[in-house]
């Protein structure tokens, strides 16, 4: 059912231990711990394979994360503005992955630009809770569904690219 290339990815992301969520004060800081260094080991595995494709931080308790992801697409880099609140029941429930930038331009999302997770990835979460965190929702929530969504969204001219000015840079 999952293919090789998602099997490698999976393979190199830590598994986290701690099964707590915000509410659970000190092990809530276990958990963050162990979220960073998934998260550090994934992106570090991106950028040796040549697949960096997001960046990601938190609010200082770590329940509020923020930052940009981008596709490319036909050598164009499409980026969109990321953002999650890590739900109270977690890591029973997965965050709620949001790009707000594209609430509204495909059936696969929900209000406030959440991207549709249900039924692909939320069952994968639920047989892996707690060994699934942030990483795992990024490598096989977030990034599947930017590569079936965004050529799609510009194939059908709902998303056009727009080249950073020189300030921006």
């Amino acid at each position: 059912m999952v293919d090789e290339g998602t099997k490698k990815t999976l393979s190199s992301i830590p598994l986290l231990k701690t099964k707590a969520g915000p509410r659970d004060k000190e092990l809530w800081t276990t958990r963050l711990k162990e979220e960073y260094q998934a998260l550090i080991k994934y992106v570090q595995n991106n950028k040796e394979a040549d697949n960096d494709w997001f960046r990601l931080e938190s609010d200082k308790t770590g329940t509020r994360w923020f930052g940009k992801c981008w596709f490319v697409h036909n050598l164009l880099k499409y980026e969109f503005d990321l953002e999650f609140d890590i739900p109270v029941t977690y890591p029973t429930t997965a965050p709620e992955l949001a790009l707000p930038g594209l609430d509204g331009k495909t059936a696969k999302m929900y209000r406030g630009g959440k991207i549709c997770l249900t039924d692909h990835f939320k069952p994968l979460w639920a047989r892996n809770v707690p060994r699934f965190g942030i990483a795992h929702a990024m490598a096989l929530g977030l990034g599947p569904w930017l590569a079936v969504e965004v050529p799609e969204l510009i194939e059908r001219g709902v998303v056009k690219y727009q080249e950073k000015s020189e300030e921006a840079k």
